[in-house]
């Protein structure tokens, strides 16, 4: 994580999320602290870099989501050439279906 974002607050908020036991939790959690266009944000990042790495194309990811390009290119960015959090989380959810 970038050190611009790394302070006792986002520890704080990390060690929090990591107390949820399960999706209703969480679900609980995220609407208090998010608003619905924040958390759908989140959630359409996360859908398009599943599609990446499933080799979608850009404009297939685009019809799929709504996601911009920019918002794809970004997050293919994350996945190519950032610190692994998406590949992380993806392997994880993958091996759980």
């Amino acid at each position: 994580m970038s050190k611009k974002m790394r302070d006792e607050n986002t520890d704080r908020l990390i060690d929090g999320i990591l107390t949820l036991k399960d999706r209703e939790e969480a679900y609980l959690f995220f609407e208090d602290l998010c608003t619905v266009n924040e958390m759908l944000s989140l959630s359409q990042r996360f859908e398009v870099a599943g599609m990446l790495r499933r080799n979608y194309t850009y404009m297939d990811i685009a019809e799929k989501t709504g996601a911009s390009t920019a918002t794809i290119s970004r997050v293919n960015r994350a996945l190519n050439y950032g610190d692994g959090g998406y590949n992380t989380v993806l392997e994880r959810v993958s091996s759980d279906l």
